[in-house]
């Protein structure tokens, strides 16, 4: 499977994407990145598309926003995986359909929890 991006997700899943897309502040979060990058190196700036972006370092993950603008957020797939297969077979059983703390932890390590005060969408109903 391979990333896809978030708006793909859409005409299957409008009211979560919307809910997602108004209420999670990882819809935008490459503003992060484009707010610091002018005091980052090259090194440094590729360390935060991991959390940033959907699927950085991942086959067909985010490469740039000139050549992936469509993953440049950290979208859906963060949280549920790739969906390529998903969107080709339909299939719910292709896709993480619910996704556990671990998914969260993945990017929100305690350190990036008391410094963002991150609560889990997974709590909240993310969508």
């Amino acid at each position: 499977a391979t990333y896809v991006g978030s708006l793909k997700c859409q005409p299957c899943h409008e009211t979560e994407y919307d809910n997602f897309e108004k209420h999670a502040k990882k819809s935008n979060s490459y503003r992060s990145i484009e707010r610091l990058k002018k005091g980052l190196s090259e090194e440094d700036l590729k360390k935060c598309y991991s959390c940033h972006t959907t699927g950085y370092g991942k086959p067909g993950g985010f490469v740039s926003v000139e050549k992936t603008p469509e993953l440049k957020n950290a979208g859906c797939e963060v949280c549920h995986g790739p969906g390529s297969l998903h969107l080709e077979k339909r299939d719910p059983s292709s896709i993480i359909r619910l996704p556990t703390l671990d998914v969260c932890y993945s990017c929100h390590t305690s350190e990036r929890l008391r410094a963002f005060r991150f609560t889990p969408l997974i709590h909240g109903g993310g969508h």
